[in-house]
């Protein structure tokens, strides 16, 4: 459909469109936050700290990390779609500013008209003035002019009112659109804080001991399935259970929803995608998008989200297993379904 923006429309103070809110990938999150922090004033030197201590201390930062990735998801998503919201009201803009211009250009040729046949009429003059209330203000003057000359002028008074609320609503989007995106902006800072200080965290571990902290999960117990847990509840839950398998390996980004790389809810979120199937980008939400079911009788396809606070989510595909992106440095993988405390199961 082609633009109704015209080239005789004034845009708005500070109506420049926004920059789109990129997502960090993780090596561009490692680059913005290339220098380590110190560890904070008067905290026990890293030296000094056990093994277990530090990987107690990485796992809650990834978990702050983790909390603060879903805010962020949850306000980049509303600036999205406060984004569209902009450009509607910006078209809308463009289209009352058209329909201005061409009723005063036809008023402007009655003028032209009336001045080649001797003469401008004064109520066509006021007809051109910025601010025609102010001459239907006046009723006394009402019978100076013709019936097709008041239709034209009520039909401009009314465009330019629908002109003027446009622009208002316009510029309360574009405010509320820089204030999500200052939102943003801060989110960014909470989470590459918090993993950089588990990156300087880990550096302290040795390869041993990392390579223990990563087969942690692997080997976590936690309650079992039920029998009927074998087959997905449908055809698009075995679709997206696919989709999630087929994503195993690929690196967590926080901010990411696919396909190269993806956080926690925005692996279930393209996963879902593939299988044509639209849930929300956080794992809050992500948490009310569907049926609630009891963990003993989860089904592939079923989202199994972790903690109360729901920070983490991952999507149940059998056996007992999870497929999930875990942290920043880890990749897509398979996990069992206690790995983590559960807080609840939904059915998309």
């Amino acid at each position: 459909m082609a633009s109704h923006r015209s080239p005789r429309h004034t845009p708005l103070p500070g109506q420049a469109r926004p920059a789109r809110v990129t997502v960090l990938s993780a090596a561009a999150a490692g680059a913005a936050v290339a220098l380590v922090p110190a560890a904070p004033a008067g905290a026990e030197p890293d030296s000094q700290l056990s093994a277990a201590t530090l990987n107690s201390r990485i796992d809650r930062l990834y978990e702050q990390a983790e909390v603060a990735t879903e805010k962020y998801n949850g306000v980049a998503e509303r600036t999205g779609k406060l984004r569209e919201q902009v450009a509607h009201a910006q078209d809308g803009v463009a289209r009352s500013q058209t329909e201005v211009n061409r009723l005063r250009d036809a008023l402007g040729a009655l003028a032209g008209a009336q001045y080649r046949s001797g003469g401008i009429d004064p109520a066509v003059t006021l007809m051109l003035t910025e601010d025609p209330d102010s001459y239907l203000a006046k009723a006394a003057t009402l019978d100076r002019i013709g019936s097709r000359q008041l239709a034209k002028l009520r039909r401009l008074q009314s465009a330019q009112r629908v002109l003027g609320q446009r622009r208002t609503e316009a510029a309360g989007k574009l405010e509320q659109l820089a204030g999500l995106q200052q939102t943003l902006e801060q989110r960014k800072k909470d989470v590459r804080r918090k993993l950089a200080e588990a990156r300087r965290l880990l550096a302290r571990l040795s390869p041993e001991e990392r390579a223990s902290r990563d087969g942690r999960r692997s080997r976590a117990g936690g309650p079992g399935i039920g029998p009927g847990g074998s087959a997905p509840s449908s055809q698009r839950a075995a679709a997206a259970v696919a989709a999630a398998k087929s994503a195993v390996g690929r690196p967590y980004a926080w901010g990411a929803a696919g396909p190269g790389s993806f956080d926690c809810s925005g692996l279930t979120q393209w996963a879902y995608r593939q299988a044509g199937t639209s849930i929300p980008r956080t794992s809050q939400a992500q948490r009310s998008a569907g049926q609630q079911v009891p963990l003993g009788q989860a089904r592939p396809g079923d989202l199994v989200i972790y903690r109360d606070d729901a920070s983490h989510v991952a999507m149940y595909v059998g056996g007992g297993q999870v497929v999930h992106a875990p942290h920043p440095g880890a990749a897509v993988r398979y996990d069992p379904v206690g790995m983590l405390p559960v807080s609840a199961v939904t059915r998309p």
